[in-house]
């Protein structure tokens, strides 16, 4: 999420002054992105370990599912 991202969700939740300082605003956008990501990241591990104990056609599946929480807890280090 970038600065300017944040700043546009801000005024249409009715902030409307840019002269305040923006660190703490920032700051909080991204442990906000933080914790959903992590939250997503779970229930992908969740299927995983729902998956991949089935043997057969569904093995895919729980690997499909690993991969995805990896590439979504990726997002953060971008």
């Amino acid at each position: 999420m970038t600065n300017a991202e944040i700043i546009e969700m801000a005024k249409k939740c009715g902030w409307d002054n840019p002269a305040t300082n923006m660190m703490p605003l920032y700051e909080f956008a991204k442990l906000v992105a933080e914790k959903e990501r992590e939250a997503c990241a779970e229930i992908c591990d969740g299927f995983y370990l729902s998956w991949i104990d089935i043997q057969g056609r569904y093995e895919f599946m729980g690997e499909g599912a690993s991969e995805c929480a990896g590439a979504i807890r990726a997002r953060g280090q971008e």
